[in-house]
């Protein structure tokens, strides 16, 4: 053979990448301890177990494409500290042939599991530590010891009744107090048990369950790695709550239906991203929740992912990536005179644990200003065309809603409390409405800025590992949107963003709005028509306003303009003298003589009727008819023509509010506010969506289907 064509061949050879043949391998180590008693965190207090309701396990997969290799661990402990963690894959490395970096191990977050990590008023089990760190490096070696050919692929079941939002925003009338004696808590987990309390859920849910299945190339089942977003169940120690009972009745069912009886599939269920979410649905009457027991609820997220796992079509050359990131991250440390009252309480503990709330807090405060600041770890990874985005923290679903959403890759899952348990990160937004998931502690300290910028590492991690940009999510044009166009608005805020301060003008003019502090984003909107969907994916989504406001400006406006918007009011009708003020048109921090306000009416009129007000007369406010469901969706357009004012509610032909205005009066050009009024005065407390300003006055039946 001549020289060219060897040299022809051997480019080839490097030009055509061998054909990836996945491997796969499973194992379940039990990590139950050893010896009694041993610590148990989860909880406010120190607490100790005496012995074993149900074994708690580390169950590792292993993946190999013939180029690259990597594990995934998950362990049935309520939060693992990194350095641990960095040891454990430090130990395994040097048995395997995986690299550090190319491990993700998490926690399940059971909140009835030996104390590996310290966390409010429970300290880490020295001796089981050690234990951990070595079950954790023999998990992975072996899995890597079963490794087989293998196929992978995914599928998505949904289990919306299983999974609800736990925090609710509270009423500004009902603000409650934090550990340090301060007025903070606007927002606060199960507030909700209570519905005069609050005013509506404080962020979105997550109701997918979804799964990655590997099977051998002639169908035998080898492990499933499962996702699901709901905190915990709750049982007695030592108990891997329903996480465990999950892995373990899907494995026996795999097994049962698998050709090869003596195969021994391993199933996982993995932690998704809910530090704001929980079993119970308090959207709910309290008669009309369902009454769970940890076996009927563990039964019925089995039988939903079994029946998504008949579903799965799969990849048999499947390569994988994976790519990791250190964040630095600061701490919110105490200011000097708090660190002063945490040290004054503290000292007379010694070594003792805290014995209530208030000196767990001051113990936490005198620790982070110890540590002042600390690393965190972020990752991603790719198997196929399927993609898994990690982070250390208790993360709201709002945040695993952006990973996912956002993804570059077809399917992605979000796995949370991996290779660290660095506590709650509620987006920028929560931390203005308090509440426990944002008191400073090691198990909420990081700054307020950790979730943007974990997020925004996550996304770019699944790009490196994808090769693709990240995916810019285009709502649909609904029937709504369609008309809203036609109309030719000068603004259209669909209220459909994952986080402030920008709203964005959907329409042709571009003119976006600011939101204020005090607004909460991405929550279920209002039903309209050609968006009629319960995919997570594809919801109409709309903003919560919690004492904030939507603040615009249209310096070209008149006196004859037009403002359709949806709103959800979150208030008791009765609860004060003016229910909220949907939109205001005035100059800021005052009512003037010429000013537009539109609001929902209490006590000092007709609890729960639109009112319109104009300028700064009280008496003057004119009044509707039709009493207003709490909780429920409406639309209403406000018409001013002039000295003409018309107000219609949910598309009814006959006007809601009519009023004639002294001809002397012209509009300001003055800001527009939407949910609250120009003087921050009983502001509105709910949801808004689908917000249009238009430049004419509309007819009545402009929005009529």
């Amino acid at each position: 053979m001549s020289l060219r064509y060897l040299l022809a061949f051997a480019l080839l050879s490097i030009a055509v990448p061998a054909r990836a043949e996945l491997r796969v391998g499973a194992k379940v180590v039990d990590v139950s301890p050893p010896q009694f008693p041993v610590l148990v965190n989860g909880g406010m207090l120190n607490k100790t177990a005496g012995q074993i309701n149900t074994p708690v396990s580390a169950r590792a997969i292993v993946v190999d494409d013939g180029q690259q290799r990597l594990a995934i661990v998950v362990v049935d402990s309520c939060m693992m500290p990194r350095p641990l963690l960095d040891d454990a894959k430090r130990l395994a490395a040097k048995r395997t042939d995986i690299q550090p970096d190319h491990m993700l191990i998490s926690a399940t977050h059971t909140h009835t599991a030996p104390s590996c990590m310290g966390a409010l008023g429970t300290d880490a089990d020295p001796a089981y530590v050690s234990y951990l760190r070595e079950k954790l490096a023999e998990a992975i070696a072996a899995a890597e010891a079963e490794l087989q050919p293998a196929r992978v692929g995914f599928a998505t079941g949904d289990a919306a009744p299983y999974t609800a939002l736990r925090r609710w925003v509270r009423r500004s009338d009902r603000v409650a107090d934090d550990p340090f004696g301060n007025p903070t808590v606007r927002a606060n987990m199960h507030s909700a048990n209570n519905w005069d309390d609050v005013t509506g859920p404080s962020g979105p849910e997550d109701p997918e369950l979804s799964l990655i299945a590997f099977q051998s190339p002639d169908g035998q089942p080898i492990a499933m790695l499962a996702n699901f977003s709901m905190h915990y169940f709750g049982d007695r120690p030592i108990s891997a709550d329903y996480f465990g009972l999950f892995a373990n009745r899907v494995q026996d069912r795999l097994a049962a239906e698998a050709n090869d009886k003596t195969l021994q599939p391993v199933a996982i269920m993995s932690h998704g991203c809910s530090g704001d979410i929980w079993r119970r649905d308090y959207a709910l009457r309290p008669e009309d929740r369902p009454d769970f027991t940890i076996d009927g609820f563990t039964d019925d997220l089995v039988e939903i992912a079994l029946e998504a796992y008949e579903d799965v079509e799969y990849q048999t050359d499947a390569t994988i990536a994976m790519a990791e990131q250190r964040l630095p991250m600061k701490y919110r440390v105490p200011d000097k005179q708090l660190l002063q009252w945490a040290q004054k309480i503290i000292e007379p503990l010694g070594d003792n644990p805290p014995t209530n709330t208030t000196e767990v807090y001051a113990r936490e405060q005198v620790r982070l200003h110890q540590l002042q600041a600390t690393e965190v770890v972020v990752q991603a990874l790719r198997i196929g065309d399927i993609g898994i985005a990690t982070t250390p923290t208790e993360t709201y679903a709002l945040t695993g809603l952006k990973l996912k959403l956002q993804s570059p890759l077809k399917h992605t899952m979000v796995i949370e409390l991996a290779n660290g348990g660095d506590g709650y990160i509620p987006p920028p937004e929560q931390h203005v409405l308090g509440g426990y998931n944002t008191w400073a502690a090691r198990s909420a300290g990081l700054e307020v800025t950790a979730e943007p910028k974990i997020t925004a590492a996550g996304l770019a991690l699944l790009e490196q590992v994808s090769g693709q940009p990240r995916h810019v999510p285009a709502w649909p044009q609904t029937s709504e949107a369609k008309t809203i166009a036609s109309l030719g608005p000068l603004a259209h805020y669909r209220m459909n963003e994952f986080e402030g301060p920008r709203a964005i003008d959907a329409g042709a003019q571009h003119r976006d709005g600011i939101y204020e502090s005090g607004v909460v984003f991405f929550l279920e909107g209002a039903p309209v028509q050609g968006r009629e969907t319960k995919n997570v994916r594809e919801l109409n989504r709309a903003a919560h306003f919690a004492g904030g406001r939507l603040r615009t400006r249209f310096e070209d406006l008149g006196d004859s303009y037009s403002v359709a918007m949806w709103f959800w009011n979150g208030m008791p009708n009765e609860a004060r003298e003016t229910t909220g003020w949907l939109f205001s048109r005035d100059h800021e921090h005052t009512v003037s003589p010429q000013g537009d306000h539109l609001g929902i009416g209490g006590t000092a009129t007709k609890p729960g009727c639109l009112v319109y007000q104009h300028g700064g007369d009280s008496e003057a406010v004119q009044v509707g008819s039709t009493p207003l469901e709490r909780w429920s969706w409406n639309r209403v357009l406000f018409v001013r023509d002039g000295q003409t004012v018309r107000v219609y509610l949910n598309d009814n032909a006959k006007p809601e509010i009519t009023a004639e205005l002294d001809p002397q009066t012209a509009s300001p050009p003055a800001p527009i506010f939407f949910g609250g009024r120009s003087d921050n005065q009983s502001n509105f407390e709910g949801r808004i969506d689908e917000v249009a300003v238009f430049g004419e006055a509309l007819e009545a039946t402009s929005f009529a289907e």
